[in-house]
């Protein structure tokens, strides 16, 4: 039975990050929302199941279904994953330093969206501008700097050498780092360029993923949706200072 990836159609979003260790890995998966109504897809499909899960719903999109077990949010899902396509080491403190990075990625993609929805979701970037200017600001000059840093620390402390995240082989960590600064580079062109250049391993390591010929024919395939300014990243050119 393939996975069931159910996540919205529209956007990359969160959802991006597990498409990609899909596809990396070869493994036979369905997009379920992206699925023409009359094939059982949808986003009304999709809500559906949610609802129908009994005991263990999760909050929102993206879940995973594999078989009877049902899986919520993207660093959980990815944890369930990695064993199960190859994209984690295979001792325990490889998967919990693996999976301790991909936490720390989820919490900068808050950050990144709340640049431009700082005060509520249910609003309109225009109707919390001032706020996002200021939000924004804070995150080009300190956060954006602090966490890439981090990551090229890690990068740089890996007893293994700094080509991966973790160990000596390619993990979901290394998949989500790209996504994660793929991201940043649309929504902040700008102040992204300026950390990177201050980051080379992380720069370089990003540059090494999207090479990799599974996710390079993705990325190029219709398949991959391109940014826009419904996603958790967005392009504003005044929040990039």
């Amino acid at each position: 039975m393939p996975y069931e990836l159910h996540y919205w159609p529209m956007i990359q979003g969160r959802g991006e990050f597990v498409r990609l260790a899909l596809e990396q890995a070869g493994a036979d998966y369905v997009d379920v929302a992206r699925l023409p109504h009359e094939d059982g897809g949808g986003i009304d499909a999709m809500m559906e199941r949610l609802d129908a899960e009994p005991v263990r719903a999760p909050f929102a999109p993206p879940f995973l279904k594999d078989g009877d077990l049902v899986i919520g949010q993207t660093a959980n899902i990815l944890l369930y994953l990695g064993p199960r396509l190859g994209l984690v080491g295979a001792s325990e403190a490889d998967r919990i330093w693996t999976h301790q990075i991909q936490l720390t990625i989820a919490d900068m993609v808050t950050e990144a969206h709340d640049t431009h929805h700082p005060v509520a979701n249910g609003l309109y970037y225009e109707e919390q501008k001032p706020e996002a200017l200021r939000r924004a600001a804070e995150f080009r000059e300190n956060r954006l700097p602090k966490f890439l840093g981090w990551f090229e620390r890690v990068l740089a402390r890996n007893p293994a050498g700094p080509r991966h995240l973790v160990g000596d082989a390619l993990s979901t960590a290394d998949l989500s780092l790209f996504q994660l600064v793929d991201g940043l580079r649309y929504a902040f062109p700008t102040a992204t360029a300026r950390a990177l250049e201050a980051t080379p391993r992380v720069a370089a390591l990003v540059q090494t993923v999207g090479r990799l010929p599974r996710v390079a024919a993705y990325l190029a395939s219709e398949r991959r949706l391109a940014f826009s300014e419904n996603g958790v990243f967005r392009r504003y050119a005044e929040l990039d200072g």
